[in-house]
C-alpha cells in the first residue's frame, strides 16, 4: 500500500501544475482572440479563438477550485519508519515472487536467516540437519502420492512444529546466560533432547520416502527403451551380414 500522505502531496502537486498550465493556455487564447477579432472582423476563425479561450478560462477555473478543495483537507499523518520500511520490504519480495525463480531465492534467503538467527546455539546443528531432510523431501514430494500422501502431510506438519522447537531452544539458551546458574539449564536440555529426537525422526522419514519411490520407480522387467534397441541393433547386425554376403562373388563349383 502506497503511504497516503505522500498520495495527497501528490495529487496536490497535479492538481497547482495542471492548474498553471490551462491559466497560461487560457491567458494565450484570450489574448490571440483579443486581438485577432478586432483586426479581421468577427467572423468563423474568431468564434473558435473565442470558444477555445473561454473553455481554457473554465477548465483553469476548475482546476484551482480543486486545487484550493484538496489543499483545505488535513494531510493524512506520515507513517512511522518501521511501518513504511515494512511496506517497502513487503513491495520488494511481492516483486521478487512475480520473477520465475522469484520463489525458489526468497526461501533460501529465508532459510539462510533463520540459521545464521540460531548461530552459536545447540539448536544450529539440528536446524541445519533439518533443513537438509527437508530439501531432499521437497525433491521426493513430486513422486509420493497415493498411500504416500498422507506422509508427506505428516512430514510437513513435523517440519514447522521442529522449527519452532528449535526457535524455543534457542530463545532458552540466551535467557539462561543472563543469569549464572540459571534454572533454566534443565528445561533447555529437555528441549534439545526433543529437538535431536524430532530431527533424527525426521530423517528417517526422509529415507523411508527416499526408499517408497526407489520401489515405486523399480520396474518388474525391462525397461521397454532397452528392449527396442536390443531389437534395433539385432537388425543393424543381420541387415550388415546380408549386405556382407551378397557383396561376396560366388565361386565356381
Amino acid at each position: 500500500m502506497a503511504d497516503e500522505r505522500a498520495r495527497h502531496f501528490r495529487r496536490l502537486r497535479r492538481l497547482r501544475n495542471s492548474a498553471r498550465r490551462w491559466s497560461v493556455m487560457a491567458g494565450g487564447l484570450g489574448g490571440a482572440a483579443a486581438v485577432l477579432t478586432p483586426y479581421a472582423g468577427l467572423g468563423l476563425p474568431d468564434a473558435a479563438w473565442a470558444g477555445a479561450a473561454g473553455s481554457a478560462i473554465a477548465i483553469a477555473f476548475w482546476r484551482w477550485a480543486d486545487h484550493r478543495a484538496l489543499a483545505a483537507v488535513p494531510a493524512p499523518p506520515a507513517l512511522d519508519p518501521a511501518e513504511a520500511a515494512a511496506r517497502s520490504r513487503a513491495r520488494l519480495v511481492a516483486a521478487v515472487e512475480r520473477l520465475p525463480v522469484g520463489p525458489g531465492v526468497l526461501a533460501e534467503v529465508r532459510r539462510v536467516r533463520s540459521r545464521m538467527a540460531l548461530r552459536g546455539t545447540a539448536a544450529a546443528e539440528p536446524w541445519a540437519r533439518l533443513d537438509r531432510a527437508a530439501l531432499t523431501l521437497a525433491g521426493l514430494a513430486g513422486r509420493l502420492t497415493g498411500l504416500a500422501e498422507p506422509a508427506v502431510r505428516e512430514a510437513a506438519e513435523a517440519d514447522r512444529s521442529l522449527r519452532e522447537l528449535a526457535t524455543r531452544v534457542a530463545g532458552v539458551e540466551r535467557a539462561a546466560k543472563l543469569t549464572p546458574q540459571s534454572t533454566l539449564d534443565e528445561v533447555h536440555a529437555t528441549l534439545v533432547a526433543q529437538l535431536e529426537d524430532g530431527v533424527a525422526a525426521y530423517e528417517r522419514l526422509v529415507v523411508a520416502a527416499a526408499g517408497y519411490v526407489a520401489e515405486d520407480a523399480r520396474p518388474n522387467t525391462a525397461h521397454p527403451a532397452a528392449a527396442r534397441l536390443t531389437e534395433a541393433t539385432d537388425l543393424l547386425h543381420g541387415v550388415a551380414s546380408a549386405l556382407a554376403e551378397l557383396r561376396t562373388p560366388l565361386r565356381a563349383p
